[in-house]
């Protein structure tokens, strides 16, 4: 399977990417817990039926110490015994950051004051930038049909 198009052979495209890839590094280095930050790009990516980031993320999160089953289970997260309520708010606020046309209003309150029980406004700040970063990068790899399973750990490093 080929993607349908190769943004990096464009120079418009190309040059996107490479300042939408640098927000990303920009982030990796944020207040952020890293293993929150993983955790939200692959449940993020999962929602939005990105194969190739779903694949990125599960591999970076194992490559950067995450345990397997953390890593299996993030899916499931609300039934899993296995991540923190810091990480569960997160990982609802990515859920509803992502899913903002299923409910008029955008992100409940009660999510938000959840997030901000357990982060402070840096960290708030950079989790909402994560969770729009990867939306964005799912839409990219989603509508050109980039392939999954190929991806090694610091690969565009």
């Amino acid at each position: 399977m080929n993607a349908r198009l190769d943004f990096f052979a464009h120079p418009g495209s190309a040059t996107f990417l490479k300042h939408i890839v640098s927000a990303g590094r920009a982030l990796a280095e944020s207040a952020l817990p890293p293993a929150t930050r993983e955790l939200v790009l692959l449940r993020v990516s999962q929602i939005n039926g990105c194969g190739f980031c779903v694949d990125m993320h599960t591999k970076d999160a194992v490559h950067a110490g995450e345990t397997q089953q953390r890593v299996d289970l993030v899916a499931v997260w609300r039934e899993a015994t296995v991540y923190t309520d810091a990480e569960r708010a997160a990982l609802e606020l990515a859920e509803q950051g992502t899913r903002i046309a299923d409910a008029a209003g955008g992100v409940p309150d009660e999510v938000w004051a959840n997030a901000a029980k357990h982060y402070d406004e840096d960290q708030l700040a950079a989790l909402v930038s994560v969770i729009a970063l990867i939306n964005a990068l799912n839409r990219l790899n989603v509508i050109a049909q980039r392939p999954a399973g190929d991806y090694r750990p610091g690969q565009f490093a």
